[in-house]
């Protein structure tokens, strides 16, 4: 078994044979970066872990937007959230969207799409850029029946696939069932005179996750450890804003997670049990490779559409900016090209995907493209020592469905992260993940950092605008009050800062709301106020004081 430690060091002289023709791109939903076995060494994932023998690893790869939806436009788009618009998990519109297959159609590609679409509109029908569809509604179902009453069930009633535009009942489980029509279209469907394109994407391991019978008790006798940052003590919340305290007694909180009363420590045998399926199919698709002979003309990605946290500050799920959340699973795998056994440390963001993919096959990036192509990085012609990745800046608006996490924006660069909150009265946050990779102390009053907090801030309002200039914020239609329950019995409310109680009628009262300065931080460091403003009609704010005519 692989650990990351034994992992060879990156090899700079790498070969570098033509681009590869051909790319099966696996997209698993929601699995955190570290979900696999040669990380962590009582999980069983036998075949991902050959894609990392096999391949390079990239444990700093990140999402644009922690979301289903969000994150998947992105993929398909090249564009970030406030472009292309798709910015929660409600319905949105895909018109005037173009998605990256349609250029490789052009050229000369044959490309195929299954599994969850989960972006924009709602219907499973085909979409434009993929010769070969096979899709479904939504989130879909992990078997025929699931969530169906009994009566439906009775009546013979399954889930639908969408089959290239016909409606076809949904057989078995539907990661093997995805597989399989994965493997009998490379098989027998396509243009074998054409270089491919297969975008598998899985329900799993989505919630409720739900295994193979095969893979049942797998974890039975296995006790997952959840972070130490989960737990309810107040040095795991110092320096952190209100709303993470909050978070924990929700829907995306440990303590009430899914409004269930489940441990994480037994949702983790589900989790991981489901991902075992998508693990066999990995073997199956390198089996028919190998078959093939097509390992070397083969590009193999295997990656995520966003992060899972398992109780990090409290809380679960994803949608915020914290690095369990941004960060995915990343390997690619293609023998001869792609250096073999190595962790590369160069940071590649959902954002670069899609100029990496025409970039591999040859095409040129459309201008409305926003990220770049990292194939110089993965294919060892550019080290990861001088891999110069841009800023990563990070958008979450605010969805009615699931109010707990708030409007998030943040910006990375090096490995200072700032993140701040729209539409919320609490406080910002700054880390140093070099140092502090768990963001367990928040710098963001620490005077060492003002520098780095206001170019950040800059920084991060710069590039937040979208390309006609303009700092709006999207959102959908509420239909409903969304999920606002808690465990009556459960944790309360945060304080407010310590910092933040003061007596009335200081001078001070308005610095807070003046930027952020060298001089305004000298002043607070001598114990006076930036800007005297006594309360009105005291002091210099009378009209007594006021310079007589």
């Amino acid at each position: 078994m692989l650990g990351v430690t034994a992992m060879l060091s990156f090899n700079a002289h790498a070969a570098q044979p033509a681009p590869p023709a051909n790319v099966i791109f696996i997209l698993v939903d929601d699995l955190r970066y570290d979900g696999m076995g040669f990380l962590q060494p009582g999980l069983k994932t036998p075949n991902i872990d050959q894609l990392a023998r096999g391949g390079s690893y990239f444990p700093n790869t990140v999402v644009t937007s922690a979301l289903c939806s969000p994150s998947r436009a992105t993929i398909l788009t090249g564009q970030t959230a406030r472009n292309h618009t798709i910015v929660d998990n409600n319905d949105a519109s895909e018109a005037g969207l173009t998605f990256f297959p349609s250029y490789l159609q052009k050229a000369g590609y044959q490309t195929a799409f299954m599994g969850k679409w989960h972006m924009g509109q709602s219907s499973d029908a085909p979409r434009p850029g993929f010769d070969k569809w096979i899709s479904f509604k939504g989130q879909g179902s992990y078997y025929p029946t699931t969530g169906l009453s009994p009566e439906a069930v009775q009546a013979g009633r399954t889930h639908m696939l969408n089959v290239d535009g016909r409606e076809v009942p949904q057989k078995g489980y539907i990661t093997d069932e995805l597989t399989d029509y994965a493997l009998q279209w490379l098989d027998k469907e396509r243009d074998r005179s054409k270089p491919f394109f297969l975008y598998l994407s899985h329900k799993a391991v989505h919630s409720d996750p739900l295994p193979a019978p095969r893979h049942a008790h797998q974890y039975d006798d296995v006790e997952f450890k959840i972070p130490a940052s989960a737990a309810n003590t107040p040095e795991n919340y110092a320096g952190k804003p209100m709303w993470v305290y909050n978070q924990r007694n929700t829907w995306h909180g440990i303590d009430f997670f899914y409004n269930s009363d489940m441990k994480m420590t037994e949702y983790l045998r589900y989790y991981y049990s489901t991902l075992s399926a998508v693990d066999d199919g990995v073997g199956r698709l390198l089996g028919w490779l190998k078959k093939n002979r097509l390992e070397q003309d083969t590009l193999v990605v295997f990656t995520a559409d966003n992060g899972f946290l398992i109780g990090e500050h409290g809380l679960i799920d994803k949608r915020n900016a914290y690095q369990p959340s941004v960060r995915v699973p990343m390997i690619m795998y293609r023998p001869g090209t792609v250096p073999a056994g190595v962790t590369n440390e160069g940071r590649i963001r959902n954002l670069d995907f899609a100029p990496t993919f025409l970039d591999i096959a040859g095409v040129a990036s459309p201008p409305q493209f926003e990220g770049r192509s990292a194939w110089p990085l993965i294919n060892g012609s550019v080290p990861a020592a001088r891999w110069q990745p841009q800023d990563f800046v990070y958008e979450y608006y605010w969805e009615w469905t699931f109010p707990m996490t708030p409007g998030t924006f943040a910006i990375q660069r090096g490995d200072l992260k700032y993140i701040q909150y729209y539409g919320i009265y609490d406080t910002d946050e700054l880390y140093d993940v070099g140092k502090d990779p768990e963001e367990m102390r928040n710098l963001i009053n620490d005077p060492a950092y003002l520098d780095a907090r206001i170019e950040l801030r800059k920084a991060l309002y710069e590039q937040l605008a979208d390309r006609n200039g303009r700092h709006a914020i999207p959102y959908t239609q509420r239909l409903s009050i969304g999920s606002v329950r808690r465990n009556r019995e459960g944790t309360g409310a945060a304080p407010y800062p310590e910092a933040w109680r003061v007596e009335p009628n200081r001078l001070d009262r308005l610095d807070d709301v003046l930027p952020d300065s060298r001089a305004k931080q000298s002043a607070h460091d001598r114990g006076q106020p930036f800007m005297p403003l006594p309360v009105v009609g005291r002091g210099t704010n009378a009209v007594d004081a006021a310079p007589k005519r």
